[in-house]
């Protein structure tokens, strides 16, 4: 159960990384403010280091990870598209970023408490994607 639930949760962070990495990607070109260009990249790194670290703990279960659902990216590419089409400015950016946050923080509050037999190493990692979400939040809040 320990190392179903384990794997279970890696993915998830995995998923979760690599949406939070798509959707800074998608809205960099359209940052106007050097503050807020330099935080979103600052979370990307972050985003990307704590990937590493998630893929080679999936490495030691012998799993692949797990990709963001495509409806869900496709969904999220349309919005971003649009919104900024209509209100292209750090303003939206802004919004943008800070909803995305708000859905990776609940959604994985929601695996940590449904994989509660996780090994701590894939809760600390939780955690800390968490952390990195909720930081990137507060620090969109001076553009919104």
């Amino acid at each position: 159960m320990i190392e179903q639930d384990t794997v279970k949760l890696l993915r998830e962070c995995d998923a979760g990384v690599k949406m939070g990495v798509s959707s800074i990607d998608e809205v960099l070109d359209y940052v106007q403010a050097r503050p807020l260009r330099e935080a979103l990249k600052g979370c990307r790194g972050e985003h990307l280091q704590l990937g590493g670290e998630i893929q080679r703990e999936l490495d030691r279960f012998g799993d692949e990870g797990k990709d963001p659902k495509p409806m869900v990216k496709a969904m999220s590419w349309v919005k971003t598209n649009a919104e900024l089409l209509v209100h292209e400015s750090d303003a939206t950016v802004a919004d943008l970023m800070t909803d995305g946050c708000n859905m990776g923080v609940k959604s994985l509050n929601r695996y940590l408490n449904q994989y509660k037999a996780a090994d701590e190493r894939s809760k600390d990692i939780a955690k800390r994607l968490i952390n990195q979400e909720q930081e990137l939040a507060f620090q969109m809040r001076g553009y919104l």
